[in-house]
């Protein structure tokens, strides 16, 4: 019996890392286009590119990917940006991140870390 139920928890931690990989997958290989975005982010690029002015005081802070939706890269290569949500009381749901410094790798998020696209920039090497 004891070793039914080891057995069992083998296979469902397994099938857990199987899942958190996939997700961690679906974060690489979706891609939207610089033009595709929200203006309101593509403001945000544009100010990450300048080096600022931020609207939000928590603009730049390191972002830490605990839930391993993106690569995984050293603590401190990505930081994150706000992108106003027009008509909302706070900083609302939309972010882009960035991994380097200088920002070399954007991803966007409008669900609040839930899920992120690769930016595709158009002037910008990728």
């Amino acid at each position: 019996m004891l070793r039914r139920l080891v057995g069992l928890l083998c296979v469902s931690l397994a099938l857990s890392a199987a899942a958190r990989e996939n997700l961690h997958e679906i974060s690489r290989d979706t891609v939207v286009a610089e033009a595709g975005l929200p203006a309101e982010a593509r403001e945000t690029l544009r100010l990450i590119d300048r080096g600022g002015p931020y609207p939000y005081r928590r603009d730049g802070v390191v972002f830490k990917n605990l839930e391993k939706r993106l690569p995984l890269k050293q603590r401190g290569y990505y930081h994150e940006y706000t992108v106003p949500t027009p008509g909302s009381r706070d900083r609302g749901a939309r972010r882009i991140i960035a991994g380097e410094k200088p920002a070399t790798v954007f991803y966007y998020t409008d669900d609040h870390y839930r899920s992120f696209s690769r930016i595709k920039r158009q002037d910008k090497k990728q």
